[in-house]
C-alpha cells in the first residue's frame, strides 16, 4: 500500500480576482521507503505539490489518500499531529531560531509533541549526531556555515523520526560543496533509516541521488524518470 496516492489533484490559487491555475489532474503514488525528486522550472507547481502532500495546503478536487486514509478523514486536530509526528520538513531558507543554541532549534518540534520533557535532550542529540553536528551543539546558527545551519534544519525535521521527509530546495542557497554535502546526509536517512524522502529542487545534480525523478511542467507530470546511476552519498561532511 502506498503512504502517499493522489488521484487527479487540482489546485487553484485565487487571489483578487485573478484565478491561476496551478495543478491538472496530477496523479502519482510514494511507497514507504521511495526517494522520489520532483523537477520543474520556476512556476510549474513543484512547491505547491509538496505543500499539499505536507498537507500544509489544501487542494480544490481530486483524491489524497495518506497511509490508507483520504485526508478528508482528518480534523484539523488530526492534520497538526499528523503533521508534527509523521511528516519532517526541511526548507531552503533553513528556518532557525537566532541567538538560540542548535540543540534548543533541534529542540522545537518536541515542544509540540507527547513526548516527555525528560526526553527532549536524548532526542535532539541523537538527530544532531545523526547529520553530524556534535561537535556544534552549544553554537548558535550564526556561528555555523550555511551547509552546517541547512543540517541542524535537517536534524530538526529528524527529532521525532518522521516517516517522510519533504525537502523544499534544500541545497538552493548553499555551494556545491556544501550542497553536496547535504544531498549525501538526505540520502543516508532514505537508505540508512528508511526514511521515505520527497525532494523539491531545480538541480539535476541533487535530483540524482534519488531513485526516480518526477518532471512537471504547467501544473502536469511530463514523465517520471528513474535514475540509472543514482549518485553516491559522501563518506565526509562539510565542516
Amino acid at each position: 500500500m502506498p503512504v502517499i496516492q493522489i488521484e487527479h489533484i487540482n489546485k487553484t490559487y485565487h487571489t483578487e480576482g485573478v484565478n491561476t491555475p496551478v495543478l491538472h489532474d496530477l496523479s502519482l503514488s510514494i511507497e514507504k521507503g521511495d526517494f522520489v525528486s520532483v523537477m520543474g522550472p520556476s512556476g510549474s507547481g513543484k512547491s505547491t505539490l509538496l505543500h499539499i502532500l505536507g498537507l500544509l495546503d489544501s487542494f480544490d478536487s481530486g483524491t489524497y489518500i495518506f497511509e490508507g486514509t483520504p485526508v478528508e478523514n482528518f480534523d484539523p486536530i488530526a492534520i497538526a499531529r499528523i503533521r508534527n509526528e509523521k511528516l519532517g520538513f526541511v526548507f531552503q531558507s533553513f528556518n532557525l531560531l537566532p541567538r538560540t543554541s542548535i540543540l534548543e532549534n533541534v529542540k522545537l518540534p518536541l515542544l509540540y509533541s507527547n513526548v516527555p520533557e525528560k526526553e527532549w535532550d536524548s532526542l535532539a542529540l541523537k538527530a544532531i549526531e545523526a547529520v553530524g553536528l556534535s561537535h556544534r551543539t552549544d553554537f548558535d546558527p550564526a556561528k555555523l556555515s550555511g551547509g552546517e545551519r541547512q543540517r541542524v534544519a535537517i536534524a530538526r525535521a529528524l527529532v521525532l523520526n518522521p516517516s517522510i521527509i519533504f525537502a523544499d530546495e534544500p541545497t538552493g542557497n548553499l555551494d556545491s560543496k556544501s550542497g553536496k554535502a547535504v544531498m549525501g546526509v538526505i540520502q543516508r536517512l532514505n537508505e540508512e533509516e528508511g526514511h521515505t524522502v520527497v525532494l523539491i529542487t531545480h538541480e539535476r545534480t541533487a535530483a540524482e541521488h534519488a531513485e526516480k525523478i518526477i518532471h512537471i511542467l504547467d501544473g502536469k507530470i511530463d514523465k517520471i524518470e528513474k535514475v540509472k546511476n543514482r549518485r553516491k552519498a559522501d563518506d565526509e561532511f562539510t565542516k
